[in-house]
C-alpha cells in the first residue's frame, strides 16, 4: 500500500518560499496544495509556470482563509516575515484552520522576553487545536545554536561556549545584501538598527536557546550591531560601494554571569569578508572545537531544514514547540 503523502501550504513566495516549494515538490512524500502571497505579479499564476516547472494545478491566492477552508492540508509552511509581532495575525490564521505550521521566522525559534505574550498566545492556540507549530532554519535553528547543544553531548562538564560566523554577504543574494546594510553610511545603518529595520534576527533568541537547555542563568545579556566600513571601492551583481560606504554587519550577543562570558555569539556578514567559516568552540570537559571552511550555505540550508523538519513537525505533541522538542531532522528522498 502507497504512504499517503503530506499536504502543503506554501505560505510566502519570496526567494526562500520560492526554494522551498522546488524543494517539496521534489519529494515523493509531500505534496503540495496551496500557496499563498500578496505579490500582484503572482496572484492567479499557476505556481509550477513560477517555479519554471510542468503546471501543479495549484494557483497562487492572496486569500488564505479562504485557501484553509476550500483545500484540504495537513501543514503550512511559512516564509513570510521575521518578527513574531508582524506575522502574528498570520500564524494565528494558520493555527485556527487546524494547520501544523513549521516557520522560517527567527523569533519563533525560542521566546524572549519581548516574544513572550504572543507566543503564549500561540501556544496555547495550538494546543486546543491540536497542532504543532516550530520555527527553525539555518540561523537561527541550526549553526548558532542546535549545532553546539548537540556537540556538548559528548562534554561532563562545559564551562562556556563562543560560536563564530563569518559570512561573505558578496556570495549571497539581493534581499540579504540589503538586509545587511550594503550601501548605507554608517549613519543610516545606525538609524535603522535602532528602529529594528534592520541586521540578522535571532541572535539573542539563539542565546536563550542554549542557556534554557543547559541550565545556564545571566546575570546580564550585551548585544552589539555595529556596521563594516568599506576601506576601498566594492563592486557586487547588486551594490556599487564607494569608501565608507557599509559593507554589513558584526553582530556579538555575549551571556555574562558575573565577570564572566559563558557564551559568545559572534555573527559577522559583510561583502568581501574574508575567510568565510562556522566554527563552534567549547571550553568543557573534554573541550569541543569544530570548524566548516567556508560555512553552510544560508539560503540552501534554511530551505533544506524547513523540509526536512517537516515529517516530525506532523507526528509531533502539540503546541509551540522548539527544534530540540523534536526528533533530530535528516535528509529524506
Amino acid at each position: 500500500m502507497a504512504e499517503e503523502k503530506i499536504r502543503v501550504i506554501h505560505y510566502g513566495l519570496g526567494p526562500i518560499g520560492l526554494e522551498t516549494a522546488r524543494l517539496v515538490s521534489k519529494k515523493y512524500n509531500l505534496e503540495i496544495v496551496g500557496a499563498v502571497d500578496i505579490s500582484k505579479d503572482m496572484l492567479g499564476q499557476d505556481l509550477g509556470k513560477i517555479l519554471d516547472t510542468k503546471d501543479m494545478g495549484v494557483i497562487v491566492t492572496d486569500n488564505a482563509g479562504k485557501l484553509f477552508s476550500d483545500v484540504k492540508a495537513d501543514i503550512v509552511v511559512h516564509t513570510a516575515g521575521s518578527r513574531i509581532k508582524n506575522i502574528f495575525p498570520q500564524l494565528e490564521e494558520i493555527v485556527e484552520a487546524g494547520l501544523d505550521l513549521v516557520s522560517s521566522s527567527e523569533e519563533l525559534l525560542f521566546p524572549s522576553a519581548e516574544n513572550a505574550y504572543l507566543s503564549t498566545k500561540i501556544d496555547k492556540k495550538a494546543r486546543e487545536k491540536g497542532v504543532t507549530v516550530l520555527g527553525t532554519g539555518v540561523n537561527p535553528g541550526f549553526i548558532m545554536d542546535v549545532l553546539p547543544l548537540h556537540l556538548t553531548s559528548v562534554c561532563q562538564n562545559v564551562k562556556s561556549i563562543r560560536v563564530e560566523r563569518i559570512v561573505d554577504a558578496g556570495t549571497r543574494r539581493y534581499p540579504l545584501q540589503k538586509k545587511v546594510g550594503a550601501g548605507l553610511t554608517p549613519e543610516e545603518f545606525r538609524g535603522k538598527v535602532s528602529q529594528k529595520l534592520l541586521g540578522h534576527v535571532g541572535l539573542v533568541e539563539s542565546l536563550l536557546f542554549i542557556a534554557h537547555y543547559l541550565g545556564i542563568t545571566f546575570d546580564k545579556i550585551e548585544e552589539t550591531i555595529d556596521p563594516v566600513v568599506a576601506d576601498n571601492p566594492v563592486k557586487t551583481a547588486y551594490f556599487d560601494l564607494k569608501s565608507g560606504d557599509v559593507l554589513g554587519i558584526k553582530h556579538i550577543v555575549n551571556g555574562i554571569k558575573g565577570n564572566e562570558t559563558l557564551i559568545n555569539l559572534d555573527l559577522r556578514m559583510y561583502i568581501g569578508a574574508d575567510d568565510p567559516h562556522d566554527a563552534i568552540y567549547i571550553s568543557g570537559n573534554p573541550n569541543v572545537r569544530l570548524r566548516i571552511n567556508g560555512g553552510i550555505a544560508g539560503d540552501q540550508a534554511t530551505t533544506a531544514i524547513l523540509v526536512n523538519s517537516i515529517p516530525g513537525v506532523i507526528n509531533a505533541n502539540p503546541g509551540l514547540l522548539t527544534v530540540k522538542d523534536l526528533p533530530t531532522p535528516h535528509f529524506y528522498r
